[in-house]
Parts: structure tokens; sequence; C-alpha cells
């Protein structure tokens, strides 16, 4: 009973410190607060996925040189990132819950801690079995950070910005991949892989000490936190039939995405005979289309409508497969490499605002976050496919064609299905509402 009485003076309490924050501020002061503090946020946000993607691709780039050190095939090798891969959905779990229940900021500071860590770990192991193993410790980091990353942005961001905004904090994966391969090039060649993932560690540390300092928790959260885990399961259970959309859509996202990236460098190097510095180039340039295409369909997604964009940009892309995988120039290569990217990135850069915004709060961060990494473990089977289509084919082209149509077929279908809360207030929230 002594408990029960002593919460309504610790709620008052905290009533008159909100108050008295708030008015330490004039209107047009609290309105900057405000801003400084959504774009630190989506800083943060962007800055923890390119992180998380620049670590990722350092593997792939660098497989053979860590193979060459372990003395282990490439196979073997490709094991860690079967490994990262199968443990994304831990960290969504863990961190997702952990956000919803106590904060998005706290498990965003530790979760980049965390994957820094693994990553300064993974430039000192001296063994195949260990590196296997703190390459799964990564796959906790990385599939903690999108969800919580994204619902902190999201629930701070303008609301008639939302989807040109989210088109941005998508591409943070375009940039690493990017910035891996020019790492790659710069640092691997010339003094091995181990520096690189020291290296990639020292931001991760910067990036959380900035969010210790400059981002402020959810007003958002703070509305819609259920006071025990009770009331938290509950809400999970409500919205089961939510998740599982959520989850068998963003697989034919990721069939998308990885059906037309990760085997395109192949693709290059077994039909067209490019070096590497010329495939990479031409990566190099399809991610910059990707970059682009977030920004351009995230912001159409907030005039259109968030599924008409998406399945306008996979529509896209459709009808560009005949440029992208049968060109019989270097320059129709390059324009198809370029729209394709732009086209399947550009409907992902609409799926954090898409999904936050179809999200409850409660629950905003394990949501997303939890089938964002299901769609991507249900996936990684698509590079094998290609490969092995590829063989039925006897040529790449044929295999990747039949892949990207299927894919983004489905993937249009389940966006069309689906339901749209564009504009919609959260919980806290002042501003007009665009929901049609």
């Amino acid at each position: 009973m002594k408990e029960i009485s002593q919460q309504p003076v610790e709620n008052a309490a905290q009533d008159v410190v909100s108050t008295r924050e708030r008015g330490s501020f004039t209107p047009a002061e609290a309105r900057n607060r405000d801003l400084r503090d959504s774009r630190a946020a989506l800083i943060a946000s962007f800055a923890g996925w390119t992180l998380d993607a620049f670590d990722f691709f350092l593997v792939v780039f660098c497989l053979t040189s860590i193979g060459q050190t372990f003395h282990e095939s490439d196979a073997r090798i490709a094991l860690s990132i079967t490994a990262t891969l199968a443990f994304r959905p831990v960290g969504a779990i863990v961190i997702g819950l952990w956000a919803d229940r106590y904060g998005r900021r706290l498990p965003f500071i530790v979760n980049v801690l965390f994957y820094a860590t693994t990553e300064a770990l993974t430039g000192l192991v001296h063994s195949y079995g260990m590196f296997i193993v703190v390459r799964a410790l990564f796959g906790i980091g990385m599939g903690g950070q999108w969800g919580v990353g994204a619902s902190l942005a999201m629930e701070k961001v303008p609301i008639q910005r939302r989807g040109v905004l989210s088109g941005l904090l998508q591409q943070g994966y375009a940039l690493g991949s990017i910035l891996a391969a020019v790492g790659y090039f710069f640092v691997a060649v010339r003094w091995g892989w181990r520096p690189l993932f020291f290296v990639s560690s020292v931001p991760a540390l910067l990036l959380a000490f900035f969010v210790y300092f400059r981002v402020r928790e959810s007003q958002v959260w703070k509305k819609s936190k259920r006071p025990a885990w009770g009331d938290l399961q509950r809400d999970l259970r409500v919205n089961w039939k939510l998740l599982v959309y959520m989850s068998v859509f963003l697989t034919m996202m990721h069939f998308a995405a990885h059906g037309t990236q990760d085997m395109y460098p192949t693709f290059l190097e077994r039909e067209w005979h490019l070096n590497v510095v010329q495939r990479s180039s031409i990566v190099g340039v399809s991610m910059f289309g990707a970059i682009l295409g977030g920004i351009m369909v995230g912001y159409f997604s907030d005039r259109w409508g968030r599924r008409r964009a998406i399945i306008g940009a996979l529509s896209c892309g459709i009808l560009v497969i005949p440029l992208w995988a049968y060109a019989h120039s270097s320059t129709a290569l390059v324009l198809g490499a370029f729209i394709m990217q732009w086209a399947v990135m550009g409907a992902w850069g609409v799926i954090p605002a898409h999904f936050a915004e179809l999200s409850p709060g409660s629950v905003r961060a394990f949501l997303p976050g939890f089938a964002y990494q299901i769609g991507a473990l249900l996936s990684s089977a698509v590079v094998y496919l290609e490969a092995v289509l590829a063989q039925f084919y006897t040529e790449y082209a044929n295999a990747m064609a039949l892949i990207a149509v299927c894919s983004l077929v489905l993937a249009s279908v389940l966006a069309a299905v689906g339901q749209e809360r564009r504009g919609t207030l959260f919980e806290g929230q002042d501003g007009p509402n665009f929901v049609r």
C-alpha cells in the first residue's frame, strides 16, 4: 500500500519538472530545440546504419584475404556472413523489446557500443572459430540497430517530411557499401584487412558519445510506453497479423535487393569479363543511384502515398530488367545498373516511415525491426538460388532476371494489399495530419 500511495507523488514531481523544463523556453526556442534534436536523431540513426553496413560489407570485400589469413576456403569464410544474418533476429528481439519498454536512447547507445566492440575484436581474432563467433555477435548488434534507429528518427522528424527523411535514413546501407569498397582499395590492399575493423570501431564509439550528449529521449515513446511487461506482451499478441505481414513483405523486399545486388559483381566478371576496378566502379555508380532513389521516392511518398510510391518504384525496376540484365553496350550496362538500384532502393527508402506509421507506438521499435531481420534471414538463400539457376540456364543474366521479376512483382502485390497511415500523428505529436 505504501508503494501505491507514493506513485501519484512521483508522477506529480515528474510533471512539475516537465512543466519547468517547458517553461524555460519561449515557443520559438522550443521549436528550434526540437528541430536540433530531430536533426541529431536522424544523423545518429543514419550514421548507425551506415556503420553497420560498412562493417558487414568489409567481410564481403575482404573475404579472400581473410581466408588466406586463417588458411580457409572462401566458402568457409562465407559462413561468417551466414552467422551474421542468422543472429540478426536475436538483436532485433533483445534491442527492440528493450527500446519499447525502457526508451529508445539507452538501447541505441548500448547497441552501438556492443557492435563497436565486436568490430575491434574482429581485427584481433587469430583463429577461424573465434572469427565465426565474433561475427555472430556482430550480427546481434546489427540486428538491433535498424529497429531502434528507425523508430527514434521517425518519431522525431517533421511529419510532412517523414517520407523523404526515411529515404535518406535507409540509404545509409548503400553508403556503407560504398565506404567499404573505398576502404578495401585504400587500406586492405596495402596493410591487410585487420586495420579496417579497428578503424570502423572508432566512429561507432564517437557515435555513442554523440547520442549521449546530443539526442534526447523520444517524447512519442514517453506517451506510448507500457507500464509493465504484461501490457507490452498483450500489444504484441494483438498485432501478430501485422508482424506476419511485415515479415512476408520485407522478405520479398530483401529478395529484390539481394537478388539484384549480391551476384551482380559475379555477373560482371563472368559475362562481361570486367576487372576489379571496372566492376567496383559500376557497383559504385549503382549505389549512388540507390541513394538518389531513396531520397526521391521517399519525397514522392510524402505526396502520393507510401504504397503508391513503393509500387511505382518497383514497377520501374520491372521495366528496366531487359536493360539491366541484357545490355548490349557498356553505357547501357551502367545505365541499367543505376536505374535498377534507383528503383529497388527507392522503394526501400519508404519502408522506415511506412512501417513506423503502421506500428502502434508501444511496439514501434520491435515490430518493424524484427520483421526486417526475419526478412533478411529468410531471403539469405537468394545468392545460392541465383548461382544454381545460373548453372541451369548456363548464364547469370537469365537467373538474375528471373529472380528480379518474381521478387519485384510479389513485393508490389504485397504493398498493394497492405494498409497505409501516411502522415499519421504519433502519440504526443502536434502538426498537420496527411492521412488519406
